[in-house]
C-alpha cells in the first residue's frame, strides 16, 4: 500500500519490519554551479536537478565538505576513550566526543581512523569494526561520516600529536558510563552520539 508516493512499512507476525518493494527513481543532477568556496573545508553549490516526474529545480543548495571519521576506542582494559571538549557549533558547551578527523584525499577511511586515533590519543588498536557510512545531511550533502569501533587499544609509545584547536581532555569511561552519558545527552554532535550508540550495540554481550 502507498500513500502519495510513500511506501508503508508492514510488520510481520514476528514483529520484524518488511519493506514492500517499489521502484523509486533517483533525482538527476543536470548541472553544478559553485557560489562560495572556503578552501578545502566548504564549498557551496547550486545544483540544477530533475525530479522523476520531469520537474526541474534550478537552484538546489548543496554543501561540499570533506568526509570524516569518528572512532569509539576500547582499551585492552575495557575502558572507552573519549574527549571532554569545547565545540564552537554547540554554543561553547562542553561535550563528549569520540576520536575524529577528516579523511585526506585518496586515504581509505579505516586508514584515516587509525591515523586519527594515533595522533589524538597516542593509542593503536588491533581490531577495527566498521559501523557504517552516513551522509551528514540527506538533502544538502555536507560530507560522509565513517564510523568505527576499535577494540584492544593500547598506548603506542608515541605521544599524541593532535592539531585540534579546541581545549580538551582525554577521559576513560566504562561501558555503563558511556551508556549513561549517551542517555543524558552528553554527546552533543549527531555523528558522535550515533558512533557511541552503534558501538554500544556491537559491544553488547561481548567480554
Amino acid at each position: 500500500m502507498t500513500r502519495r508516493g510513500v511506501r508503508l512499512i508492514a510488520a510481520t507476525a514476528r514483529g520484524s519490519l518488511s519493506l514492500r518493494t517499489t521502484v523509486m527513481k533517483p533525482w538527476k543532477t543536470l548541472s553544478r554551479n559553485p557560489v562560495l568556496h572556503r578552501g578545502k573545508f566548504l564549498t557551496v553549490e547550486d545544483h540544477r536537478v530533475e525530479l522523476p516526474d520531469g520537474r526541474v529545480i534550478a537552484d538546489w543548495p548543496w554543501l561540499v565538505m570533506p568526509d570524516y571519521v569518528n572512532v569509539i576506542a576500547e582499551t585492552v582494559g575495557g575502558k572507552i576513550l573519549c574527549f571532554r571538549q569545547i565545540k564552537y557549533a554547540v554554543g561553547g558547551d562542553v561535550t563528549l566526543a569520540p576520536v575524529g578527523g577528516y579523511v585526506e584525499i585518496g586515504e581509505p577511511p579505516e586508514a584515516a581512523a587509525r591515523r586519527e586515533l594515533r595522533e589524538e590519543t597516542g593509542y593503536e588498536a588491533e581490531l577495527w569494526i566498521p559501523l557504517g557510512r552516513f551522509v551528514a545531511d540527506g538533502n544538502r550533502g555536507g560530507g560522509v561520516a565513517n564510523l568505527f569501533l576499535a577494540r584492544g587499544a593500547k598506548e603506542s609509545g608515541v605521544p599524541a600529536d593532535s592539531d585540534d584547536l579546541e581545549e580538551q581532555e582525554l577521559v576513560e569511561l566504562t561501558r555503563d558510563e558511556l551508556r549513561r552519558a549517551l542517555d543524558q545527552g552528553e554527546f552533543k554532535v549527531l555523528a558522535w552520539g550515533a558512533n557511541a550508540a552503534l558501538a554500544l550495540l556491537r559491544l553488547e554481550g561481548t567480554p
